[in-house]
């Protein structure tokens, strides 16, 4: 089980964690690499990257991206309700009929909370904000048309350092805002469709 994180040694229930999230079975669509944590927020901490495979081998994704957080602090933050903390982010574009969706935001936040209870995350403390963009090009991007895009930002407090459901959970969140269908049962799409401008 690895106990460091670009060779530094860490406390021991941090490095649970990082074993935690380093086992994590992502969903075969998504690139997930390990990135650079932000700085300060904790005094350990690890970031991962994902975004979802194009359709196309010789082409950039821009059907879904994201980023996943876990912070450590062993002074347990009273904001935080305890040691750990996840704050994740999660974007995509979607066409302009679904992004003007009044229940799109709900629909984006219950789309977090069933993936990580799918899995049986165990966590308190959720929060975050959903929020969608709709544009329309003009002038030199006029060519690209109408545009929209669905971004969820989100953190809570997992239980304890067995955070691979999180991980996990959070890929599924990522997949199915790019139109991808949900792997667990009982959760719905909005509607199947191609993500992205022409």
């Amino acid at each position: 089980m690895p106990d460091t994180l670009s060779g530094t040694p860490v406390p021991a229930e941090f490095g649970a964690a990082l074993a935690a999230v380093r086992r994590a079975q992502t969903r075969a669509e998504l690139v997930v690499t390990e990135i650079a944590a932000p700085a300060g927020l904790a005094p350990y901490s690890i970031a991962l990257a994902a975004d979802v495979k194009p359709a196309r081998h010789d082409e950039d994704s821009d059907v879904a991206t994201g980023r996943f957080v876990l912070l450590y602090d062993p002074s347990a933050p009273e904001a935080w309700g305890g040691t750990f903390r996840i704050v994740c982010f999660a974007q995509a574009p979607l066409e302009p009929e679904i992004g003007i969706d009044p229940f799109l935001t709900q629909v984006a936040w219950s789309w977090l909370v069933d993936a990580l209870d799918s899995r049986e995350a165990r966590y308190i403390a959720a929060s975050g904000t959903a929020t969608k963009t709709l544009s329309t090009g003009f002038g030199e991007l006029a060519d690209h048309g109408d545009g929209a895009q669905i971004e969820l930002r989100a953190s809570w407090t997992p239980l304890d350092h067995d955070v691979t459901s999180h991980v996990e959970g959070w890929s599924e969140l990522l997949c199915m805002l790019a139109g991808l269908p949900p792997t667990a049962e009982g959760v719905s799409l909005l509607s199947p469709r191609r993500v992205g401008r022409e």
